[in-house]
């Protein structure tokens, strides 16, 4: 079992389990054991001693294992992905110049452990939705809406004259999640930073291909 300080990972950073009730606390606890063993791995008695939370009180609010596993699909990974990677959305003028900042700010945030983690979406959708329907259409629906919600901005954009006719907005939006979940398993296999840079430096290049030049608006 990988056991790392809380301080540590920038995934987590977010929430503070101090604000948050039993529940609450329970369901961030799972999280972050699962993001780091994996759920089938997840051991709840990890959970109960990171919380203090007796067994009944665990099995009070979700009634096995895999209920708790999605809970945290539904209700804090989700959140990871709404607050990281889709509320930025809403504050791009521009939104070549906001993906490109959002590139090169999430570039400077992550550490060597992020990397090792991975993303928290991919890692579990890589091992759970090939074999339960239960965490691969939660998992879906998630990606979807991510996806959705860069499309939205890139049609804004479109329409705006900001990028060229020719970018289909729904495909651009899946391929750049896909180059950013991909950037950190290229660094995690080669345990390489630069690798992740070098991703992001090859989605900036061709977000900067797809923006309007002047004169031709």
């Amino acid at each position: 079992m990988n056991d790392l300080s809380d301080n540590d990972v920038y995934w987590w950073r977010p929430l503070e389990e101090t604000e948050l009730d039993t529940r609450g606390q329970l369901l961030f606890a799972a999280y972050k054991e699962i993001h780091v063993n994996g759920f089938q791995s997840a051991s709840l008695s990890n959970i109960l001693a990171r919380t203090g939370v007796t067994k009944g009180a665990l099995y009070h609010h979700f009634p096995n294992k895999l209920e708790l596993g999605y809970a945290v699909v539904d209700e804090v990974i989700a959140q990871r992905i709404h607050l990281n990677f889709i509320q930025p959305l809403e504050h791009f003028g521009d939104p070549i110049d906001g993906f490109i900042a959002f590139i090169q700010g999430a570039g400077d945030a992550f550490s060597m452990t992020d990397i090792e983690l991975g993303c928290p979406l991919s890692v579990l959708a890589q091992e759970m939705a090939p074999i339960d329907e239960g965490f691969r259409t939660r998992l879906a629906a998630i990606y979807e809406k991510w996806h959705q919600s860069i499309a939205d901005v890139l049609i804004q954009a479109r329409q705006n004259g900001l990028i060229i006719d020719e970018v289909d907005p729904y495909t651009m939006a899946v391929t750049m999640a896909a180059i950013l979940e991909g950037s950190l398993s290229a660094a995690k296999v080669s345990r390489n930073l630069d690798k992740l840079y070098h991703c992001g430096a090859g989605l900036t290049q061709f977000l900067n291909l797809i923006r309007t030049q002047p004169g031709n608006q």
